[in-house]
């Protein structure tokens, strides 16, 4: 499907979708327990491929809206019937990695050809040293993989700059295995605040995981079960950045845009409402209610570090683009292993616009006061954030702009389209 974005002023209040990275842990965290409740869970095209998962792994999910019953395998997943197909889930494929290492037989995982042409390596040689078996059918480190044997626990080297979803991985099985797993970082982490997501996560399903001075470890022998057997997910601060920079940068004149869901939590994606802050918007944050108010400004460009919040990189961008002077941002090299390389998609498409961007291997600087934004055709890439940080950038845009792939949204916001037209956006789907 193609979305079609003219310019459009917003306002009023919306609402922010779950977590989709605490989704995912509280799916599988659920899976690993005998039996939890995930309240306000995201729904979407991801989150539902691990919970796929979790059933092929001989557990149940019972779904009724964004509550999600889950009657788990109590630690020892079982061995599935058929291929895992985690679809273009990436979090899905390294978490249920770590799972079905702890199984006595083998399980295939593989997913979309984008999904199969991420890297995985690191993740199967930890789990070849802790004991299970762990390969890659095409010996490239990509899916389909083949994952079982019994991991037994035990302590691991890893680098840390590739995907911190390895380390969420292994300290999710390793709570179940008999020894535990001590993670050893031999590169410095990149992604930080997602392993706090699963360190608090794991708390609050009765884990204990802790940071130590060479990495991560997690004792064995332990059992999940979240207090009163259910969990409630937060808001996604991911999905809050494209409602806030659309508030900042297109907001309706004398009106606010107001967020709902936006609770503080381990999100290091929370630093969105800093950077929209120092770029010159007026943001109010009431935390106990758990909201956010923005109205439109004019930006400054800025200098962000995305070394451990990649996934605002587009939306950055995007703010960069429209901002006076130069946005720089840096640390961003691992940024190219998403969903697509979301680096040189972000500043191809804008230049597509109208966009004067530099693009290096590590960093990525938008020449906002060298910008006139223009409508054009663009390409979402298959990519979630690519097409909704697009969006935004359709709002100020001169003339209509077509992002091709807006179905995508799903992945992590699936009614973004409708909540951008509730608060005034012209954003039509064909």
């Amino acid at each position: 499907m193609d979305a079609h974005v003219s310019p459009s002023r917003v306002a009023g209040r919306t609402r922010a979708p779950p977590s989709k990275s605490y989704t995912h842990r509280a799916v599988l965290a659920a899976g690993y327990s005998d039996e939890a409740v995930v309240r306000d869970a995201l729904v979407s095209a991801d989150t539902k491929a691990t919970m796929r998962a979790v059933e092929a792994f001989g557990g149940s999910v019972d779904r009724d809206g964004q509550t999600v019953e889950v009657v788990g395998f109590g630690g020892r997943p079982g061995t599935p019937d058929d291929v895992v197909n985690c679809e273009n889930s990436g979090t899905t494929m390294r978490l249920v990695t770590g799972c079905a290492a702890l199984g006595d037989g083998l399980t295939v995982l593989t997913g979309d050809a984008s999904l199969r042409s991420r890297p995985h390596g690191p993740l199967l040689d930890a789990v070849f040293d802790l004991d299970g078996r762990a390969e890659s059918t095409r010996r490239n480190g990509q899916a389909p993989l083949v994952v079982g044997d019994g991991m037994t626990g035990g302590t691991v080297e890893i680098p840390g700059d590739v995907s911190s979803q390895f380390i969420t991985a292994l300290l999710m099985a390793g709570a179940v295995t008999d020894e535990g797993i001590d993670v050893e970082l031999t590169t410095e982490l990149k992604s930080s605040p997602y392993v706090d997501i699963t360190l608090e996560l794991l708390a609050d399903f009765g884990v204990e995981a802790t940071r130590t001075d060479a990495g991560f470890s997690v004792p064995g022998g332990q059992s999940y079960a979240p207090e009163g057997g259910a969990y409630s997910v937060p808001g996604d601060f991911s999905s809050i950045s494209y409602l806030l920079a659309a508030g900042a940068v297109a907001g309706a004149e004398g009106e606010d845009v107001v967020i709902e869901g936006a609770r503080p939590s381990a999100q290091g994606d929370s630093a969105i409402v800093d950077i929209v802050r120092d770029m010159g918007a007026t943001v109010d944050w009431d935390e106990d209610a758990g909201e956010l108010v923005v109205s439109a400004a004019d930006l400054t460009g800025t200098t962000v570090d995305v070394g451990d919040t990649p996934d605002l990189l587009p939306t950055i961008a995007v703010l960069g683009a429209i901002a006076d002077g130069d946005t720089v941002i840096e640390n961003c090299e691992h940024v190219r292993f998403k969903e697509t390389d979301r680096v040189s998609a972000m500043a191809e498409e804008l230049a597509e616009m109208g966009a004067n961007v530099t693009e290096q291997q590590d960093r990525l600087t938008i020449h906002g006061g060298e910008t006139d934004l223009v409508g054009a055709a663009v390409d979402g890439r298959g990519d979630h954030r690519i097409v909704m940080s697009l969006a935004v950038a359709g709002l100020v845009a001169e003339g209509e702009t077509t992002i091709a792939g807006s179905e995508h949204v799903d992945v992590s916001f699936p009614n973004f389209f409708e909540a951008m037209r509730d608060l005034g956006a012209d954003m039509t789907e064909n």
